[in-house]
């Protein structure tokens, strides 16, 4: 593996070891807050981790040998971004099931998931850039997929950061209400959309 394919080894090993520990949060989180959008939140996070770690291994396995079979790893790079297409639409889908059902009840302690949002938002802005940087020099299609998804997952996260933060500063009021609703809303079509465009790049 040559130092721009360890580059990018590397750093997708870094974006699963940063990703890990936010649905564990998010999910201890829910034992004390409710709100749809952190539900939401953790719904997606969690399909995110594992659309990771999938590229992460055909990454390496494609890549950590200079001889491997261009056939072969095209066509596993086109069924693990397939692959990652899927889990953002069933994950959105999922979404906006558990949001039409959720009442207007109180929501809660969403501070854990609050804090998981505004630095998700920051970190993904620099992985963005890192993948954008690192597409642009090797032309790899599973960098190029995280490359878009990590370009979006920034603006979901500064939606889910507000929907929380009027939660969190008007709770039980319907402006909150609305917005924790409005947030959601936003997080389940960005997965939907992303995963049908992913699919339809990467289909025969």
């Amino acid at each position: 593996m040559d130092r721009e394919k360890r580059s990018g080894y590397r750093t997708l090993l870094l974006s699963v070891l940063l990703s890990a520990p936010g649905p564990l949060v998010l999910g201890l989180g829910l034992m004390v807050g409710h709100s749809s959008t952190q539900i939401s939140d953790f719904t997606r996070r969690t399909a995110e981790l594992m659309a990771l770690i999938v590229s992460f291994v055909l990454y390496y396995v494609t890549n950590k040998n200079d001889d491997f079979d261009a056939d072969r790893k095209a066509e596993l790079e086109r069924k693990g971004n397939t692959f990652v297409g899927v889990i953002m639409c069933i994950s959105g889908l999922s979404m906006i099931i558990m949001t039409m059902l959720t009442g207007n009840e109180d929501k809660g302690n969403v501070i854990p998931a609050l804090i998981i949002a505004a630095l998700g938002a920051a970190t993904n802005t620099f992985f963005w850039r890192r993948y954008t940087v690192l597409h642009k020099r090797q032309g790899n299609s599973i960098l190029g997929v995280q490359a878009r998804l990590y370009g979006a997952k920034s603006f979901v996260d500064i939606c889910v950061t507000a929907a929380l933060a009027a939660v969190m500063t008007m709770p039980g009021t319907k402006a909150s209400f609305y917005l924790d609703t409005i947030g959601s809303v936003i997080v389940s079509l960005y997965m939907i959309y992303c995963g049908i465009r992913t699919i339809k790049e990467f289909r025969r």
